[in-house]
């Protein structure tokens, strides 16, 4: 934070304290003669102009007392405070206390093979509890994915579903790349494809379409997608021949990936979680879809 805005808080801070505390003890006392009111009247009730209780007034006061006394140990802008707490450095301790504690459990796991850990049920407890943590936002709590997201509890896999590839997936991320053609192919030539993409995967398509589409597919879309559309693991390509879909394999689902291309990303995981917590994801994950 800049001094700027540090002083700004801090001023604005002290003078809001300030404010209330002479806003409080200014209505302290009423100059009115007991039963007069202030002239408000709601619903046949009237407000009697009388001061605050003792009792009441003095919380707030005890109130402002206990809000002055935490800025004062805790900070305000860019002062410390007197413990010079933060909560990055409550969240590092903590941390360091968990990774002390739970470290020799997952050595134990890493010196194992992924195959071994996915059949340790006590170890599939705690990657469960990972995997909430920092995959069930996108896959789902339940694994099996959202548009856009895929389904880590079938067989169907972009990067290849061995022990050694989830766990590459899970360290270095993923980044899907599908350009856009419809520059290309122009309206046509995207119906047209389309039309190919449909009949690859066994649902109902215009014949002639299909034909004019293919001769599309081998001139831009062979090198990823493979002559027959299995997909390439290496590089990502889904297979357009089963009836799995990321995005949808509707005719309109397919058009808009024609159209628009698709940019799919996995974010690496080596810099948010350790190589035990990361091996023991991968083992969760691949035990998934056994």
């Amino acid at each position: 934070m800049t001094s700027f805005w540090s002083g700004w808080i801090i001023l604005l801070t002290a003078f809001t304290i300030a404010a209330t505390t002479w806003l409080l003890f200014a209505n302290r006392y009423s100059t009115s003669k007991e039963g007069d009111t202030t002239g408000h009247v709601y619903d046949g009730i009237e407000e009697y102009d009388n001061p605050l209780p003792a009792w009441w007034l003095w919380l707030f006061v005890l109130s402002i007392v206990f809000g002055v006394g935490y800025l004062i140990f805790y900070g305000l802008g860019n002062y410390p405070g007197l413990f010079g707490w933060t909560q990055t450095k409550q969240y590092e301790a903590e941390m360091a206390e968990a990774d002390a504690k739970y470290s020799p459990v997952y050595e134990r796991y890493a010196a194992m093979t992924i195959e071994e850990v996915a059949e340790d049920q006590q170890a599939m407890r705690m990657a469960g509890r990972l995997f909430n943590s920092n995959c069930a936002q996108c896959h789902g709590s339940d694994a099996k994915g959202n548009r856009g997201y895929p389904n880590l509890t079938d067989s169907d896999w972009l990067w290849g579903g061995e022990p050694e590839q989830i766990k590459t997936t899970l360290v270095n991320g993923r980044q899907a790349a599908m350009p856009g053609w419809e520059a290309v192919l122009k309206e046509t030539g995207v119906h047209e494809v389309s039309e190919y993409v449909l009949k690859m995967s066994g649902q109902e398509h215009d014949a002639a379409m299909a034909t004019a589409g293919e001769k599309h597919y081998q001139t831009y879309c062979l090198a990823c997608h493979g002559p027959e559309g299995k997909g390439n693991p290496m590089m990502g390509a889904p297979n357009l021949t089963d009836d799995v879909w990321l995005y949808g394999g509707t005719r309109m689902r397919i058009r808009e990936t024609l159209i628009k291309g698709r940019n799919g990303q996995m974010p690496a995981q080596q810099d948010t979680l350790s190589a035990e917590k990361i091996h023991l994801l991968a083992a969760y994950v691949y035990n998934l879809a056994q």
